[in-house]
């Protein structure tokens, strides 16, 4: 049974949900078996979520339209169906065991999505659940960063990317998270001066498995001025699981304003991984022969995959026209940026890319944040 505790704090949570519009309730549990109300608090609790259960169908009006998530036991279906309730999406109906005659017509009736079979559909109800502690904010864009030939700059303008969109993101509750994908980089971490902050690197989040709640993951990461980093930490870099780095990016996408990922140029089942993932992706570039010939075989074979790409220039005045190499790339120009002095100096201080607000590297980043914004219609970033 349900600890009265535990039904008084939910209670308290949707008298302030009907006063507040803005706060967010628990999902909402419909049934009188006391087995299947033990087994999702046991769902729940893996997915770091609570749980409203009212025994009556006539109890669940209050929570009816304000749940995140409704899930009606088989045994109180036809009485749920008996007070008509109003029409709403993300309605689930949970049996115990093989499903019963009748359970899928039942369950049309009060306009469920799904009925599912427990145990089998354990771990898909812990990833339900856990989605709706991350709130209902949306996915965040995902902005891969990669360098169109080596030692072009990649990780540090992937890291003045992500500090430029915290400064402008201001007052916003979601940070703007930074993921390290680059096992051959100088490290994301370093550049942006959180090398010696507390936090989860790869290492740990390997070895945990499962769905992860974005909460639990921007909470777990070093952070700066609204910026989280997910990086690689001291010591040899091991190798990166594609369906951790999925998860880590989907967490990523539910808690931030914006994810940016500092992408390595060799292709790899992580790498495709992430690539499928994004919705836009920047090349930065010197502007030499031997660079532009790379990055034309670089975007090439990315560029299919990625909905939106755009190019960083960096070079002297002196180097090869940006406009016509962006042309010859087939891919618009963001930016172009020559080289900042003391740069390296302000990295190994700690002080991050954006030292200087007004140098090439932050007019670069906040350029190509205009673009990114521009093209998905959500403002300054998205």
């Amino acid at each position: 049974m349900v600890s009265q505790g535990l039904v008084v704090g939910c209670t308290l949570g949707l008298m302030t949900a009907l006063v507040d519009p803005s706060a967010t309730i628990p999902p909402l549990v419909v049934t009188r078996d006391p087995v299947l109300v033990a087994e999702l608090h046991r769902l729940a609790a893996a997915g770091g979520a609570d749980l409203f259960v009212v025994g009556e169908a006539a109890d669940a009006r209050s929570a009816w339209s304000l749940a995140p998530v409704v899930l009606v036991g088989a045994d109180a279906l036809a009485a749920l169906a008996a007070t008509a309730p109003g029409r709403r999406d993300r309605v689930h109906v949970v049996a115990q065991g093989a499903l019963q005659d009748g359970l899928f017509r039942a369950a049309l009736a009060v306009g469920a999505e799904s009925v599912v079979e427990l145990p089998a559909a354990e771990t898909w109800l812990v990833e339900t659940l856990t989605d709706t502690t991350d709130g209902a904010a949306g996915r965040a864009n995902v902005v891969g960063v990669v360098g169109g030939c080596g030692g072009a700059g990649a990780t540090t303008f992937a890291c003045a990317l992500a500090a430029a969109a915290a400064e402008d993101a201001g007052s916003l509750v979601r940070p703007v998270t930074l993921v390290d994908a680059d096992p051959l980089g100088p490290g994301a971490e370093q550049v942006a001066g959180l090398d010696d902050a507390e936090g989860a690197r790869w290492g740990q989040l390997l070895e945990s498995a499962g769905r992860l709640g974005s909460r639990s993951l921007l909470a777990a990461l070093p952070r700066r001025e609204g910026m989280a980093v997910l990086g690689w930490g001291a010591g040899a870099r091991v190798g990166l699981d594609p369906q951790v780095v999925r998860e880590v990016v989907s967490a990523a996408q539910r808690g931030s304003s914006l994810v940016v990922v500092d992408l390595p140029r060799h292709s790899d089942p992580v790498t495709d991984e992430v690539l499928r993932r994004c919705d836009h992706l920047v090349v930065v570039t010197a502007l030499t022969l031997t660079a532009v010939a790379s990055a034309a075989q670089l975007v090439a074979r990315v560029l299919p995959v990625v909905p939106r790409g755009y190019l960083v220039a960096r070079g002297p005045a002196s180097a090869l026209d940006p406009d016509e190499v962006a042309e010859a790339l087939g891919v618009p120009l963001a930016a172009v940026m020559s080289d900042q002095r003391r740069l390296a100096e302000a990295v190994e201080l700690g002080l991050g890319p954006l030292r200087s607000p007004r140098g090439p590297l932050a007019r670069a980043a906040r350029a190509t944040l205009h673009h990114i914004g521009a093209s998905s219609g959500l403002g300054a970033f998205a």
